[in-house]
């Protein structure tokens, strides 16, 4: 009976030290999560900008601008001023 009682008093030892070792590391744990929640930084979803405009775009407009130019619909002044706004 002795020995009985002194492998369950063995177990118990050993299931409480396994419980309390459990416990500091969950409790570790949940700390650690904590810090790097209030250090991580916030994140911010903000509305992307549309893409610029394909160059090739530009292209077909500054060759349509080039035939108006040619045609003499637009004068060498207004041909300049429309090429500098699409190349800005």
């Amino acid at each position: 009976m002795p020995g009985l009682i002194r492998g369950v008093a063995r177990t118990a030892v050993i299931a409480g030290t396994a419980t309390h070792v459990s416990n500091n590391v969950s409790r570790r744990q949940a700390n650690r999560w904590a810090q790097q929640d209030q250090t991580a930084p916030q994140q911010t979803y903000a509305q992307q900008a549309p893409p610029p405009a394909p160059a090739e775009d530009n292209i077909s407009k500054l060759k349509e601008l080039g035939e108006l130019h040619a045609q003499g619909i637009l004068t060498d002044d207004e041909f300049a001023a429309q090429k500098a706004k699409l190349l800005a």
